[in-house]
């Protein structure tokens, strides 16, 4: 019975890497796939996600990147520092592949950032090496501390661009931080992460009131953690990013996903609404969101499940 098993979970892997590489497919059907890779192991689901950010979905490339940071295989280096490098490739794909080696961490990865740092060309590039090279600092230095991992410290299970700031920091001194535009970018977000954790009232209209920041890329950082923390009193807000036109699109498309978390009948209109929108990225962060609250309505996860076979359960 454990060969059935192997062989159910080995067949279930080949579907999901295709059904991810699969362009026919609706992007929903394509998201639903990557979720369920990131959190697998071995090289058949790192290599289907290191294909998907070359696809010709900018949305989807990036997110390819992000999940492979979020998983922290170091196997994955060459290819990020690959698409990190290709001018051609969308800045919002370069700046995933940028965070997500800082989220793997090592030390090797300095000198390729610091490049990077001084000769990209889209400035949310040029910041997101700024949060890498600083986070990798941090962990070296930080390396013997508690022998925890930083998604065991994270309320949220998820390695952040940026470690929180002390946690005996006053709100609204975090406050101060996240809006002081002359404050290094790796200390608002750490002001941004604190606040995140911090989650009352106060914390959040604070994390609200940074949507009116200059740079794009923290704006798209706090629309992702609003979307983390589900508060109903970033609506508004969101709303006015996403109807935005003028905004960058990688702020458009957190702003969308935000909404979905938090998934009031106004969002909901809205994302029907902006499904349509002109800009890609936009338009498919929209449909995915849609198609992630209806799998949450029916009762059923928006994610593949391997257990599904009943095989797997003998």
């Amino acid at each position: 019975m454990g060969s059935l098993r192997s062989e159910s979970g080995s067949n279930m892997e080949q579907f999901l890497c295709n059904r991810l590489l699969d362009s026919t497919q609706p992007i929903s059907e394509r998201f639903r796939a990557l979720f369920s890779l990131r959190n697998l192991k071995g090289s058949a689901p790192r290599d289907a996600l290191i294909h998907a950010t070359r696809d010709s979905s900018n949305l989807l490339a990036h997110e390819a990147a992000f999940a492979l940071g979020q998983m922290q295989d170091s196997e994955a280096i060459p290819a990020l520092i690959s698409v990190l490098n290709d001018f051609a490739l969308h800045p919002i794909v370069r700046h995933e592949a940028a965070e997500a080696l800082g989220a793997i961490g090592l030390e090797s990865n300095i000198p390729l950032l610091k490049n990077s740092l001084a000769v990209d060309p889209a400035q949310e590039v040029r910041e997101t090496c700024e949060l890498a090279l600083k986070r990798i600092e941090e962990m070296s230095g930080a390396k013997h501390s508690d022998g925890k991992s930083e998604t065991e410290r994270s309320p949220f299970l998820s390695v952040d661009p940026a470690a929180p700031a002390s946690s005996c920091s006053s709100v609204d001194k975090l406050r101060e931080v996240l809006l002081d535009e002359d404050k290094g970018m790796y200390d608002r977000y750490a002001a941004l992460f604190a606040l995140r954790n911090n989650g009352g009232d106060d914390a959040v209209s604070a994390v609200i009131e940074s949507l009116g920041a200059k740079s794009a890329l923290l704006k798209h950082e706090v629309a992702y953690v609003l979307g983390q923390l589900q508060n109903k009193a970033a609506s508004a807000a969101l709303s006015r990013i996403l109807r935005d036109v003028n905004e960058h699109p990688m702020v458009r498309h957190e702003a969308a996903e935000a909404l979905g978390s938090i998934a009031d009948e106004q969002s909901i209109a809205l994302l029907e609404e902006f499904s349509k929108d002109s800009e890609l990225i936009v338009s498919q962060s929209c449909e995915v969101a849609l198609s992630m609250l209806e799998y949450e309505r029916s009762g059923k996860s928006f994610e593949f499940f391997f257990m599904q076979d009943p095989l797997a359960q003998a």
